[in-house]
């Protein structure tokens, strides 16, 4: 079954803005079935040194990262865009199941199809401890922090 994902390219920047919030709306959902259908079935992706192919194996490496980054919260930002093309940044933070906090930064490399369906991703993230105290991302964005983006540390 066919589907599209709205906003279309070529992205405008006011589009762009709404697709990326599209994007960590979802991921912080924690729902691998519900973000994979972001992603054409043939969709490719480089995740750090990870490879994947495809909508299921998008589901296998979802379920995996969160079972192992736990109370994952997620704030991205737009950084650029070019026709069928966004670039990303983003910081998440997270703990493994020994209770220590982590914050990952990174960037994401975005191509759309026609349909607006994401067929090519690419993330480069790089992982530092934190201590709880120093927590900046707690759950999903309020409407209120939307377009507001994080320091760098």
């Amino acid at each position: 079954m066919s589907h599209s994902r709205p906003p279309f390219p070529p992205f405008t920047e006011e589009t762009a803005l709404q697709k990326v919030q599209a994007a960590e709306d979802a991921w912080n959902t924690r729902d691998p079935q519900r973000v994979a259908m972001a992603y054409t079935p043939d969709s490719v992706w480089r995740n750090r040194d990870v490879f994947v192919t495809g909508r299921e194996e998008i589901v296998q490496f979802l379920t995996a990262k969160w079972e192992r980054e736990l109370n994952y919260a997620l704030r991205k930002n737009l950084w650029g865009l070019h026709r069928n093309r966004i670039a990303v940044r983003f910081q998440y933070e997270w703990h493994d199941a020994r209770g220590q906090w982590w914050r990952s930064y990174g960037n994401e490399l975005w191509q759309f199809s026609a349909d607006a369906l994401m067929e090519r991703r690419e993330a480069s993230v790089n992982d530092t401890r934190i201590h709880e105290s120093d927590r900046r991302i707690f759950g999903p964005r309020p409407e209120r922090e939307r377009g507001i983006e994080l320091p760098l540390q």
